[in-house]
């Protein structure tokens, strides 16, 4: 056994199932909506330093705030960044998300953790406080091993990480879609090489970006008792055939796109047109958001063009002249070449833990902060935990529920992975 291979078994002693419990327990009891991270953010803070990794919020406004931690080495070795975000995607109050998320909450759905044998469940449980959780227990099981470490080793828990707007009870409109993430590097929280802990039992090194069109479909403003008498054309009527047709487009836009690990996908979301007081009358137009994924190398411009094309197409075919599309949001996908040092790194440490090759999981269309750390120039791969077998077909309750023995294996993973980067010389690594 190398020294370092035995710093690394050193360090994996000290990850066990029931600190792990003990750890998303803790994170999973506190809310954390986007743009109301910072009781969370202080909560990580506490705990990483009490663990002995030395750590603080980072407040970007009264709500809002990120962790950082930092196990300092002694100058001569690589930066590394475990990274993982810790906003849920959904609320846990029933006044936001119901009924678009179901009828009621669901337990899973609430930000209370519940045991049940290998797993826990409530709000965020795998994704992402899962692997937040184990973010910080594999800085804190380097930290109780004392492994000398020659570059820092920088465990970063970033607010606004999901692909959301803000909540209405926001001050500021810009608290998702990686706002963290960005704060902490404009903030000099900058490393040499980056991983990032989200769902998929795999490292990835590249992923899907996105664009967010809002859409609008024209009709005739008129009156119900008149719609026999006078010209007549629902707009809200016609942004469902619209809608239909751009199912249809996705469809083929994602097998045009689909190459390398990604296989980028659209979808038409949400949809809003008329007055709710009053049902007798018809708008002039009914608007529609969008989310298109971008492959790595597409930029936002070609989405928008390729989009109104099709547009132009579907306003024909359905003799509707009057239909609009404006780009409203954009982050574009990223790439980092599968032999860095941190995809070597990541790799050889899945095939050590895996005991197989390493298997790459392509079609993958789901977008992270990691796209903010490669378009900032931070070398960065993703990894993390498969969905829990019996939630897989559920969306909500794979994002809700984490198996605490996958928390162990990636936790050993991540433990691996930084060992291994930050006790060697910036020249071994390639730096």
């Amino acid at each position: 056994m190398s020294e370092r291979d035995g710093w690394v078994a050193e360090a994996s002693r000290h990850i066990t199932p029931e600190r792990l419990r003990e750890l998303i327990a803790g994170i999973v009891d506190v809310p954390s909506p986007t743009g109301f991270e910072a009781p969370l953010a202080e909560h990580l803070a506490r705990t990483l330093t009490a663990a002995g990794v030395p750590a603080a919020a980072q407040p970007i406004d009264e709500h809002q705030a990120n962790a950082l931690g930092r196990l300092r080495g002694d100058g001569t070795g690589p930066d590394l960044m475990l990274y993982a975000p810790i906003d849920t995607l959904t609320t846990g109050d029933p006044e936001q998300d119901v009924p678009w998320i179901g009828p009621e909450l669901r337990p899973d759905m609430r930000p209370e953790a519940r045991h049940d044998g290998d797993f826990v469940t409530g709000l965020g449980a795998s994704n992402p406080k899962g692997h937040a959780a184990c973010v910080a227990m594999a800085a804190e099981a380097i930290a109780r091993a004392g492994v000398p470490l020659t570059g820092d080793l920088v465990v970063a828990f970033g607010a606004g990480g999901m692909p959301t707007n803000a909540l209405p009870a926001s001050a500021r409109r810009n608290t998702g879609q990686g706002v963290g993430c960005s704060f902490l590097l404009e903030q000099g929280g900058w490393t040499d090489f980056a991983v990032i802990a989200k769902p998929g039992w795999t490292v990835s090194w590249e992923e899907v970006g996105l664009a967010w069109f809002d859409i609008e479909v024209g009709g005739t403003h008129t009156y119900v008792g008149s719609r026999h008498r006078l010209p007549y054309a629902n707009a809200i009527a016609r942004a469902g055939e619209v809608a239909v047709r751009l199912e249809r487009w996705f469809a083929e836009f994602a097998e045009r796109h689909t190459g390398g690990t990604v296989s980028p996908q659209g979808v038409v979301s949400s949809i809003e047109g008329g007055w709710r007081r009053m049902a007798a009358t018809t708008p002039s137009a009914c608007r529609m958001r969008a989310d298109l994924r971008l492959p790595p190398g597409f930029s936002p411009m070609a989405a928008k063009r390729e989009l109104l094309a099709a547009l132009e197409e579907i306003g024909k075919e359905l003799s509707v002249p009057d239909i609009r599309a404006e780009l409203v949001l954009a982050i574009p996908g990223t790439h980092t070449p599968p032999d860095s040092w941190v995809a070597r790194s990541a790799i050889a440490a899945w095939e050590e833990i895996a005991g197989r090759p390493h298997e790459v999981i392509r079609g993958n269309s789901g977008a992270t902060d990691a796209n903010i750390l490669r378009n900032r120039g931070i070398p960065t791969v993703r990894v993390g935990m498969p969905k829990v077998a019996h939630a897989a077909e559920d969306f909500s309750l794979g994002m809700n529920t984490v198996d605490v023995n996958e928390m162990v294996r990636l936790t050993r993973l991540l433990v691996r992975t930084a060992v291994d980067t930050t006790t060697r010389t910036r020249s071994e690594v390639g730096l």
